[in-house]
């Protein structure tokens, strides 16, 4: 398949504003990283997660998550993370970037048959 076809196929979604919740395996993202690494790196990769799945640059952390993420320590990062992705405008008007991720943390008690579930808007 040529490349003109494939790019055709790809439609643009990253102008709608949505919300999605994912579960996030960090044990897999951070295996073998140096203990003193292991929290700072599990954010970078919250961060690549939410760029990848929301298709912005712009990805800003709330507190929240970032409490959970260092809960344990900077060696001992939780296994999984269940976060909520928001897609929202940029009110900021000199922003290179019109749309941003707001990646906030959802508590739950267990992981067990989760799903990606697309969230209303408030």
């Amino acid at each position: 398949m040529n490349k003109q076809k494939r790019e055709g196929r790809k439609k643009d979604v990253t102008n709608e504003i949505v919300t999605r919740e994912y579960t996030i395996n960090l044990h897999k993202r951070i295996h073998g990283v140096g203990f003193k690494r292991r929290a700072p790196r599990a954010l970078t990769e919250i961060r690549k997660f939410a760029q990848k799945h929301m298709g912005t640059q712009d990805v800003r952390i709330d507190s929240r998550l970032n409490k959970y993420v260092w809960s344990k320590g900077i060696n001992h990062v939780p296994y999984r993370v269940r976060v909520r992705l928001a897609r929202k405008r940029n009110e900021d008007e000199d922003s290179p970037h019109k749309l941003y991720t707001l990646v906030t943390y959802v508590p739950v008690l267990t992981f067990k048959e989760l799903q990606t579930v697309n969230v209303e808007s408030e």
